[in-house]
């Protein structure tokens, strides 16, 4: 069986990929919602903006850091490049689940600088 943190995985892996379509219809409830301040709180909403991301930026490249379970929900740290010489995104994603489908996801992003002065770095 599947475990949520491996469809949570999946869901973004196809997302990178821009497999769209199908991580939506694959993995995500009908009632889905989410939080993400730029766009309308419904699946569709954000289906179709990461589809114009996709679109926009083909070369995309989504790179899962670690994951993390508490009960229904599965966080997702990962690194975003737009490009091949992008700097990137770290971003955070949460998800909440029921019966094995995404019902809710948060996302969380912070721009990777050219100059970073912490000696740890970001990811």
């Amino acid at each position: 069986m599947t475990t949520e943190k491996q469809i949570a995985q999946n869901f973004l892996k196809m997302i990178g990929e821009g497999k769209i379509k199908a991580a939506f219809k694959n993995f995500v409830a009908a009632d889905f919602k989410h939080h993400n301040p730029f766009f309308k709180g419904d699946a569709k909403s954000l289906m179709n903006a990461m589809l114009e991301d996709s679109q926009n930026n083909p070369e995309k490249e989504l790179i899962i850091l670690r994951s993390l379970v508490d009960e229904d929900l599965v966080v997702v740290h990962s690194h975003v490049k737009q490009n091949p010489i992008d700097s990137g995104f770290v971003l955070v994603h949460i998800f909440r689940f029921e019966s094995q489908k995404i019902v809710e996801l948060w996302d969380l992003g912070q721009e990777i600088p050219d100059e970073i002065i912490n000696e740890n770095g970001m990811l």
